[in-house]
């Protein structure tokens, strides 16, 4: 069974760094066969991707979060990593990770999410 458990989050000032942890059981992130994803949705907004994994493996980032925000992975620990650098107010909100089947468009596995404040 799939599941994602995430850490990290918390309050920070703008400016300042955060690292979001995304924890998978249920299969070896390695393997590739999900494609993963981190999203946020901010106070009065719609969920928006903030990073993802292509199906040719390039990660793609919101513009927004783009130079300083990077996905990464820990195969050894089944990890993926989302830093984010230079946290701006706008980078409030509730972040998720997801993980998709290859070549599908069907989020079909989310973590239970986690709070994300940046005050000035």
């Amino acid at each position: 069974q799939v599941q994602l458990v995430m850490f990290g989050g918390g309050s920070v000032q703008v400016g300042g760094s955060l690292r979001l942890s995304c924890a998978a059981s249920g299969y070896n992130i390695g393997s590739l066969t999900y494609r993963m994803g981190w999203f946020r949705q901010g106070p009065g907004k719609e969920r928006e991707v903030v990073a993802r994994v292509a199906e040719n493996s390039d990660t793609l980032y919101a513009d927004s979060v783009k130079g300083r925000f990077t996905i990464s992975q820990d195969n050894a620990k089944n990890i993926y990593y989302l830093e984010m650098n230079s946290l701006k107010s706008e980078a409030t909100a509730m972040y998720n990770c997801a993980v998709r089947p290859w070549l599908s468009s069907d989020w079909r596995y989310w973590g239970q999410g986690t709070q994300v404040t940046v005050s000035s």
